[in-house]
């Protein structure tokens, strides 16, 4: 069975940064995207960051709130997605949550990690 396991989160004052780690334990074939997502509370859940897959080139898409302040990295090697989150800001301050998106042939599978928490001191 494959679980998503983030890790990274933590409290930091604004201004500061954090790097996020997301690990599939298990075997994943053919990722197809790559997500960080994050919620605050009383939020919905938005998208923060993605890499899609087209072709063999991973293209990175990021929510306006966070251009140029946050950056979508993967290991090709491990299956592991990394988010580095500089200048932060209280605004940033939620619960990150990753995703990844499998398809082979007809089947899709889609994965969520547990979340983890950051916080942005003002």
């Amino acid at each position: 069975q494959v679980r998503l396991v983030e890790s990274g989160g933590g409290l930091v004052q604004a201004g500061g940064s954090l790097r996020l780690s997301c690990a599939a334990s298990g075997s994943i074939f053919a990722i197809n995207k790559m997500a960080w997502y994050r919620q605050a509370p009383g939020n919905q859940r938005e998208v923060v960051a993605r890499l899609t897959r087209r072709g063999s080139i991973y293209y990175a898409d990021y929510a306006d709130s966070v251009k140029g302040r946050f950056t979508i990295s993967r290991d090709n090697d491990r299956n592991v997605a990394y988010l580095q989150m500089n200048s932060l800001k209280p605004e940033d301050t939620a619960v990150y949550y990753c995703n990844f998106d499998s398809v082979l042939g007809d089947s899709e599978w889609d994965y969520w990690g547990q979340g983890t928490q950051v916080t942005v001191s003002s």
